[in-house]
């Protein structure tokens, strides 16, 4: 499964614990707060000013790593 903008932000990190990881790197630690549980990652994003296509390819990067692993 791929991750996409799409998504919240808290069901990604609860189900690729590896991507909390990936958010702090882009600025993105809100990750534990309240928003992350109504907030999809493009939303996120843009309130971080990430550009959202090299954060969602970074994402996906660490959960092909975990699964190859």
């Amino acid at each position: 499964m791929l991750i996409t903008e799409n998504m919240k932000i808290s069901e990604v990190v609860e189900q690729y614990p590896k991507t909390a990881a990936i958010f702090r790197d882009y600025g993105m630690g809100c990750f534990g707060c309240a928003a992350a549980r109504f907030e999809n990652i493009g939303q996120g994003a843009a309130a971080h000013g990430i550009e959202i296509t090299t954060l969602i390819s970074a994402l996906n990067k660490a959960i092909e790593d975990n699964t190859s692993a």
